[in-house]
């Protein structure tokens, strides 16, 4: 690597680039300085801004913290809240790893913070004010702030197939899959520059992550600066925010309304009544596990209480089921980034902000898989028109341009 140039204002930021990498990673400031032959004092000088590092220590600390060195190099400080904020909710001695987790979700929202500043195409807020839940029932609140949420987003009360698609467009929430450790359902934090910020596991089934995905709306709805890591079987007495935001989810992904006439259409058409089939089916259809459709029944007495006990209990094998009913997957979404984050991440590479091996960088994955990505956009874009070049996404449309 070749002598690196960088002024004041950017050494402050990359020395406040390496402070958070190694916190985020659980390094002390001496075992840094250990592994890079410093002393603990050169390492504060160079985290404050005031020591030029040597283009082989930055390169070598860059390797040491897991970051690249163009991460370490990017203009502008961090966002200082939201590491912090995140790790301040986690238990006094966190495993490193969850650590890790935490410092890659930053990245990816600058990342993705960075992107919208190469293609000058910033992410509109329209977020709502918090709504005041404190000394109510929270299951009742979650099912008055879903059906808000539901009017003001103009949502109607059938099933919500491209959840984050909606969070991010019509709220302006950035929305990542992360595969994380099982015990991880999701992480939410709201800090500027970045804004709103969620991320779910994505080793869960596909319903459980949207399921996740709306728990934390719920805790941004009610506590926007109030960070949150919803860990599996963390509470052995759920906090009111907790209970709000899981009945919030359930509110707002099966709205009373329209699940419960949905249920009495099949209700009619059955001598027998509403049967473990319909179950499968109507969880199908709102694309939730079948558990969480038995327990929103349960909820509005639609089905006695004691149902999803008895599932348990007879052991009822969901997805044999499933198949036999031949209900097919629903809508599938597999990849760590929205379509709007690759699209811009694209639009960037064609304008000649990114090298191929940035894109790939920002895409997660290598030049294979970037060139991959770049053909993908360019057949959906075409829509079948065999495209000689690749489509310019950030073109505008003829005739929409100013005069």
């Amino acid at each position: 690597m070749g002598e690196y140039q960088v002024n004041t204002a950017d050494l402050r930021a990359l020395g406040a680039r390496i402070r958070e990498a190694r916190e985020s990673t659980g390094w002390t400031q001496q075992a840094l300085a250990d592994h890079l032959d410093l002393s603990r004092t050169t390492i504060v000088a160079i985290e404050k801004g005031e020591r030029r590092l040597k283009p082989a220590e930055l390169v070598q600390t860059a390797s040491l913290l897991g970051r690249n060195v163009s991460d370490l190099l990017q203009r502008g400080a961090p966002a200082e809240g939201f590491g912090v904020q995140l790790r301040a909710t986690l238990p006094s001695s966190p495993a490193p790893a969850l650590l890790s987790y935490i410092g890659e979700f930053q990245r990816l929202c600058e990342d993705y913070i960075r992107l919208e500043e190469l293609c000058q195409t910033p992410l509109r807020r329209r977020y709502p004010p918090e709504y005041e839940i404190q000394g109510s029932d929270p299951e009742l609140a979650a099912e008055d702030v879903a059906a808000s949420e539901r009017r003001r987003l103009d949502l109607g009360e059938g099933p919500l197939m491209r959840l984050r698609e909606i969070l991010e467009g019509d709220v302006g929430i950035r929305v990542f899959q992360l595969a994380m450790p099982s015990n991880v359902a999701g992480m939410f934090a709201c800090a500027e520059p970045l804004g709103a910020c969620i991320a779910v596991n994505l080793h869960h089934p596909y319903e459980r992550r949207r399921a996740s995905l709306a728990h934390e709306f719920g805790h941004f709805l009610t506590a926007r600066y109030r960070p949150e890591i919803t860990l599996e079987e963390r509470f052995e007495r759920r906090p009111a925010g907790e209970r709000f935001a899981e009945a919030f989810a359930r509110s707002f992904l099966m709205p009373a309304p329209g699940l419960r006439r949905r249920f009495l259409e099949i209700q009619r058409e059955r001598a027998k009544g509403f049967t473990y089939g319909d179950l499968c089916r109507l969880a199908h259809f709102y694309a939730v596990s079948v558990e969480a459709m038995a327990r929103r029944l349960e909820e509005l007495r639609l089905i006695p209480a004691g149902t999803r006990d008895r599932l348990r209990l007879e052991r009822f094998r969901v997805r044999e089921a499933q198949e036999l009913l031949g209900l097919d997957a629903v809508h599938r979404d597999e990849e760590i980034f929205s379509p709007r984050y690759i699209a811009l991440a694209v639009e960037a590479w064609q304008r000649g902000e990114l090298s191929e091996g940035q894109l790939a960088g920002i895409l997660r994955t290598d030049r294979l898989g970037a060139r991959e990505t770049i053909q993908r956009l360019e057949r959906s874009a075409a829509d079948g028109v065999d495209a000689s070049e690749i489509l310019d996404f950030g073109a505008p449309l003829a005739g929409t341009g100013t005069r």
